[in-house]
């Protein structure tokens, strides 16, 4: 359940083995749009949630599936009646959501990024934006030496900062500016832990980035080489910041419900390569879902799994 989505996903998966997706179902409700000033999230929202779940759970039940593995991300975590939602969730449909830090946010994505690079890798430094929040973590072992969430998500931006359609290209450069200020002592820590042998971006929002900057298409397949360079993305906030919404949700690699929050997503990951000295992303097909799958399967091997998830963006 994040920001922007809730996503089922149905896995065939196994302690030790390679999850397999078996199918994929989302729901776009923007629920960190429906928070209102006292931070609530409004009743209309959370009666889709709590819709949403029970649709999604009967899919997985006649799917086959024998256990089902919920989560929630910033929008619910920011919200302060998540509470009283979360137990009309666990009340209508039979599932218990979990609530995930900032901090487990960037645990968890590392898990997956180290398991996907593997040992040989050495010391990697993971980003992932989402619509909420940016979680950054670098270390050598599954366990990171610092894990760090920022509440510089993509979406969370975009409401905040660039309301405009297009946005106003003043207030992305004070944008620029503020993101630098907000990622230094960021940086100074993860810098502090080690210098990384890779640098590696994970989510949605890195992988259409890297799309629009000349990577491989999805159909390419997960493990074709991916990579976005600061170079590339320099060039290409030059070129969708001066596009509307629309016109970028006909970008290859874009979806609709994604592209208003591109230009934003775009700032904050150029933002943080520039704090951190990074060059260049290589690009994970694995992230925060993976990484839930992946932390459930250590602790209890089932022989097919469901997560219920938003998106890493």
């Amino acid at each position: 359940m994040g920001s922007n989505t809730v996503h089922l996903l149905v896995v065939d998966a196994h302690r030790g083995g390679h999850p397999t997706p078996m199918s994929s179902t989302k729901s776009v409700l923007r629920l960190a749009e429906h928070i209102d000033t006292n931070g609530r999230l409004s009743d209309a929202a959370a009666s889709r949630l709590v819709e949403s779940v029970g649709e999604f759970t009967h899919i997985a039940r006649t799917s086959g599936c024998e256990e089902v593995t919920a989560f929630a991300t910033s929008a619910v975590r920011d919200a302060t009646n998540s509470g009283a939602v979360l137990a009309a969730v666990a009340k209508e449909t039979g599932v218990d959501v979990e609530v995930l830090t900032g901090t487990d946010e960037a645990r968890i994505t590392s898990l997956a990024v180290r398991r996907w690079y593997g040992w040989s890798a050495g010391r990697i430094l993971a980003l992932d934006i989402g619509g909420g929040s940016l979680e950054m973590s670098n270390g050598v072992d599954e366990e990171p030496d610092v894990a760090l969430s920022l509440p510089l998500g993509a979406g969370r931006l975009t409401r905040e900062w660039l309301p405009g359609d297009p946005p106003d290209r003043r207030r992305i450069a004070v944008l620029r500016d503020w993101l630098d200020a907000e990622l230094k002592p960021a940086a100074k820590e993860l810098a502090e832990a080690g210098r990384p042998d890779l640098a590696v971006g994970s989510s949605k929002t890195f992988r259409s980035l890297a799309r629009l900057t000349g990577a491989a298409p999805s159909s390419a397949g997960p493990r074709v080489k991916r990579q976005l360079t600061t170079s590339g993305l320099r060039q290409l906030i030059a070129f969708i910041s001066r596009m509307t919404r629309a016109d970028r949700a006909d970008l290859e690699g874009v979806s609709s419900d994604r592209a208003g929050q591109l230009v934003a997503g775009a700032l904050v990951a150029e933002a943080a390569m520039r704090a951190l000295e990074i060059d260049t992303l290589e690009i994970c097909p694995w992230a925060l879902r993976e990484g839930v799958i992946l932390r459930r399967l250590d602790q209890q091997p089932p022989d097919r799994l469901v997560v219920v998830n938003g998106d890493t963006a």
